[in-house]
């Protein structure tokens, strides 16, 4: 529960403000590699929320804040962190927003955010595990887990009368911890897994995997992957080949590239990606416009709330300091206190610092839960006419 602070707090906290810094970012993305295609947008919302607390001069006695990228490249652990290493030892950032992909997220929480106790905050890392990671209180998402898109696609699925689906995964922490929550919501439902198979990133030929999955059947194909790599390539084939028709697609393959790729091709199939239709995701898609991005983009809401978060956990705790703020981040995410929606960043650092309580909704409704990461809301979408639409939220 949140406390106020009492006037004579609030004093001491004023007292002992550090002058105005240059506060460092860093925005750790997968810039190259099998997101490639989603991932600006989602770089230009966590930047635009750190400009607009820079514009409001509102934080830290009127500190500035700069982004700092980093490329996570989303499937090489290694190269993320030496990336994220370079970001905390060369350009000493105070917090991490990223990283994207589960597994190059779970290598630098392990190996360069505990070590260097930095605060992360990830906008899509979705992988189960990262729940139970040993993280020194510094790791949050505000993307809901994949054990919670297990029950959106097992909803979905039933509501669309399947009996039977055959799961293609990218063989990495994100695509094995998906298809599992999948497999084991569909099945507790009643419903049939004929295969539940891996496919490599990176291939140029994915005949030999979808002779497998065409051999097992399946009224739909779910394709846990991702949309710029073996996703996409594993659809082709499919196609190609007749073995399938109607695709289920996972908040990874979704994006403007899946509709370049495949077209009226792909009609009637369906999928569902993190997403609001609150009154904070409006807001945040006519800004994002403004700004020259597309807002309704996978992971460009959690973004810009990720880098928020960090930003007004900073103000709470009166510090960028990781080890003062981490523990503020919970209590800015949730009730009670004044909602804040986005563009009123500068309202939640006057509030803040007349030790008011703020609840931070956000651009994708925040609330979390456990261990830090979103409740979860999803976008659910199909495909008509040569490119998908959304039919509804959940």
């Amino acid at each position: 529960m949140k406390k106020i602070l009492t006037a004579t707090a609030i004093a001491a906290l004023t007292a002992g403000a550090a002058g105005a810094e240059d506060i460092k970012i860093g925005t750790i993305l997968g810039f190259t590699g099998p997101l490639e295609s989603i991932t600006p947008a989602m770089g230009a919302g966590a930047e635009l929320a750190m400009k607009e607390v820079t514009d409001s001069g509102k934080l830290l006695g009127g500190s500035t804040v700069t982004s700092i990228r980093g490329d996570s490249t989303c499937v090489d652990a290694a190269a993320a962190t030496a990336a994220a290493e370079r970001l905390v030892t060369t350009d000493k950032v105070s917090a991490i927003m990223g990283a994207d992909c589960s597994g190059v997220t779970g290598a630098i929480l392990a190996n360069v955010a505990v070590p260097n106790g930095i605060v992360m905050i990830s906008p899509s890392a979705t992988s189960p595990g990262l729940s139970t990671a040993e993280d020194n209180g510094l790791f949050f998402r505000t993307a809901p887990s994949d054990a919670r898109q297990g029950e959106i696609v097992r909803d979905i699925l039933k509501e669309k009368g399947v009996s039977s689906i055959a799961i293609t995964y990218t063989n990495n922490d994100y695509g094995k911890g998906l298809a599992e929550a999948i497999q084991r919501n569909w099945e507790e439902a009643g419903g049939t897994v004929t295969i539940s198979s891996a496919h490599e990133d990176g291939k140029a030929d994915y005949s030999a995997e979808v002779g497998a999955l065409a051999s097992a059947g399946g009224d739909v194909l779910v394709v846990a992957g991702y949309v710029d790599q073996g996703g996409s390539g594993i659809t082709r084939a499919a196609l190609d080949t007749g073995a399938f028709s109607t695709f289920y697609f996972p908040d990874g393959m979704v994006g403007e590239k899946l509709n370049e790729n495949f077209g009226a091709e792909i009609n009637g199939s369906y999928g569902a990606y993190p997403g609001t239709d609150s009154a904070g995701a409006g807001i945040f898609q006519e800004m994002a416009a403004a700004a020259g991005f597309e807002g309704t983009g996978p992971f460009a809401p959690e973004s810009y709330d990720a880098a928020a978060l960090i930003m007004l956990s900073m103000a709470a705790a009166n510090s960028s300091n990781s080890a003062d703020f981490a523990g503020k981040v919970m209590d800015i995410a949730n009730a009670p206190g004044t909602e804040i929606f986005p563009g009123e960043l500068g309202k939640a650092l006057d509030l803040i610092a007349a030790g008011e309580d703020i609840d931070y909704v956000g651009a994708s409704a925040v609330e979390l839960i456990g261990p830090g990461e979103s409740a979860g809301n999803y976008r659910e979408i199909e495909f008509k006419d040569g490119k998908y639409e959304t039919v509804k939220f959940r």
